[in-house]
């Protein structure tokens, strides 16, 4: 079986050292590379082609969360390990749906990110105990919200995440562009998310589209 090549992100040397330790104890996982940035990250994401990224939220002047995003959007077939001191609630969602699939605090056993890791690698998720709970309250709050969707919000929605344009979606389904525009507006109060990335994560994580990855 081929190992779980993973990528190291984050702006402390010390960090990244004890990271690499810990994983590369285990027959299964390979660290391919370390960055200590933004432009760090995208190099490892570009050259080294990791299977996982474990990236700290904290990087100097670069806010994590909007890198998360942005390798998501570059990068979606990497999956991303949040391993960071922050614990409040506003924090975790934000990682979540940044594009994170891993959550993991900092002081937590070794065990956990190996663990986290291992998860992500699979296809799956991981959050942390710490902060499981914060998860759990918004997805209930997530599927109560879906459920409220109408059945034409359910159709721009999945055109919209397909990559069509709002005029392109207008016409599909026989409306305006802004038509269209009054529905993704909808849709997005009703989710609390914001941008195509965060609302096609909505859907899936809805089951209202496939994932065709």
């Amino acid at each position: 079986m081929d190992k779980i090549r993973v990528g190291i992100v984050d702006d402390h040397a010390l960090v990244r050292e004890g990271l690499r330790l810990i994983l590369e104890r285990e027959p299964d996982i390979e660290v391919i590379g370390e960055a200590a940035d933004a432009a760090g990250a995208f190099a490892i994401a570009t050259g080294r082609k990791p299977h996982v990224l474990v990236v700290d939220l904290t990087l100097g002047e670069t806010d994590g969360v909007t890198l998360l995003h942005d390798l998501t959007v570059r990068y979606p077939r990497i999956r991303l390990v949040t391993v960071t001191m922050h614990e409040h609630e506003e924090t975790v969602r934000q990682a979540f749906l940044a594009g994170a699939a891993g959550y993991v605090v900092k002081g937590a056993p070794s065990a956990d990110l190996i663990a986290a890791v291992r998860a992500v690698a699979r296809n799956q998720h991981y959050v942390h105990p710490k902060v499981a709970a914060v998860v759990v309250v918004d997805s209930l709050r997530w599927l109560r919200q879906a459920d409220r969707l109408t059945p034409r919000e359910i159709e721009v929605l999945r055109l919209l995440t397909a990559g069509h344009t709002a005029a392109e979606t207008g016409r599909a389904l026989g409306i305006s562009a802004n038509t269209v525009r009054r529905h993704i507006a909808n849709v997005t109060d009703k989710a609390g998310v914001h941008g195509r990335v965060a609302l096609t994560r909505y859907a899936l994580e809805h089951h209202l589209v496939r994932d065709e990855t």
